[in-house]
Parts: structure tokens; sequence; C-alpha cells
């Protein structure tokens, strides 16, 4: 069995536009739901399955989200990637805070996920499906039916051996990326300077057949607007 990752990247360093006007005066990572700050839904979730260590970017409002974050005063304990002179995306930000995240596997983990976890068990169920030789990637993902906030029409199809590929041009595709996956931190190395998604580099690993992923046994709530926001307090409020 594939040990559980010690330390994540966190991505907290987005705009946040589409939250607005939560996040005219916070990050988006700081927007409460349920009574708790999204970063904190995410770190509480990483720190439950074992991580110890947790690099968070941060841009917008970065003041602010440094100061919520020394004041947790509980794990994962908390490195930051400095990002306030240029946004780097998701791919730019894991490759600029690669040298503080070691050589090990680590989650990497959006703030604007919220998810329901009846056995509490999905990152160790990633982390279960995680295999670095066959593997570049293993991503957590939803079904869209009973997610909240999410619109599209689906990202991946799963094969049966957890092999992801792309939804392509099909009209559409029954599970998307819920925001958390596992990777080495070299994964990155050879993506573009400046900023870049990960996506390009999971569309070449798929391509290769070295995409996997597993689907969360639970709720997922894709927090990205205000409404999104209120649709995810309704359901927490209802566990």
């Amino acid at each position: 069995m594939t040990a559980v990752p010690k330390t994540a990247m966190v991505l907290a360093a987005g705009l946040g536009t589409r939250m607005r006007p939560l996040t005219d005066d916070r990050p988006k990572a700081l927007v409460e739901v349920g009574g708790r700050a999204l970063i904190d839904h995410v770190l509480d979730r990483l720190a439950e399955a074992g991580v110890e260590r947790a690099v968070v970017n941060v841009h917008w409002f970065a003041d602010r989200l440094e100061s919520h974050l020394a004041a947790r005063g509980r794990g994962p304990e908390i490195v930051i990637s400095d990002e306030r002179t240029e946004l780097l995306e998701t791919g730019g930000g894991l490759k600029k805070a690669a040298a503080l995240l070691g050589s090990d596997p680590v989650f990497v983990a959006n703030i604007d996920s919220v998810w329901t976890d009846p056995k509490g068990d999905a990152l160790n169920q990633l982390a279960r499906l995680w295999n670095p030789s066959i593997m570049d990637a293993a991503l957590l993902l939803a079904r869209r039916e009973g997610s909240i906030g999410f619109e599209g029409d689906g990202d991946f199809f799963l094969a049966d051996d957890g092999r992801l590929t792309f939804r392509g041009d099909a009209t559409e595709a029954p599970v998307a990326y819920m925001g958390v996956h596992i990777c080495r931190p070299d994964y990155v190395a050879d993506g573009p300077d400046g900023p870049f998604s990960l996506a390009d580099l999971w569309r070449r690993s798929a391509a290769a057949g070295r995409l996997y992923g597993c689907v969360l046994d639970g709720d997922w709530m894709h927090v990205g607007d205000p409404q999104a926001r209120d649709e995810a307090e309704a359901k927490l409020a209802g566990e």
C-alpha cells in the first residue's frame, strides 16, 4: 500500500473574480462556508488524512491570508509560497513551490472544493490508488449528478482500471475533477517558465496512459461563486 503523502500544495493564490463581491476585501480562500474559511475546510481534511506540512501559495490579499494561517492554531504546519509579484496558475504555482515540497509525492489541492466524506476515507482512497510506476498523477473525481456549483459537461471518462481519458469531442463525460490530486513535485519540472495550467500536462499524461483517478464517495461542492457558496452552506446545514 502506498503511504499517504505527508506534504501538500494548497493552491490559494487566485483572484476569486467569480466570487465577487465576497472577495472585494479578502482572498477567495477566506470566504466562509458553514462558519469556516474555505482554506480551513481543505487544510483540516488534509490534516485528518495525515498531512503534516502544507505549502500555500498567496497573491490576492496575501497579508490577510498569511495572518489567518498564522493564527490557525492547528496542523498542518504552513509554509508560504509567495506569488505577490505574479500569478502563476496551477502548474506555474506548483513549479515555483517545488523546492519547498521536497521530492516525495504530494497532495495538490484547490481551495474552492468542499465535500462530504461519509467514510472519512476520500484522501486515503486516493493515496491507495497512487502508483508512481504507472502514473504521473492520480485525481480525485466527482460524479456530475449530485454535485453543487459545477456547471460543466464533465471532464473525464474513467476506465475500470482507473485510467482517465479526456472528454474530448464527446458532448458530456460522467466525472469531473473535484480539486485534489497526487503527483510528484518534479512532474512540472519541464513546464514553461511563468504561468501555465496543470491541465496541459494532464493531457499529455492521459495520452500516454499515465493519468488515473478514483471517484469520491460523497457529495462535492464546487464553491466558485456566491450562489454556489449559498448552496453549499445549505447542503452542509442539512447534513
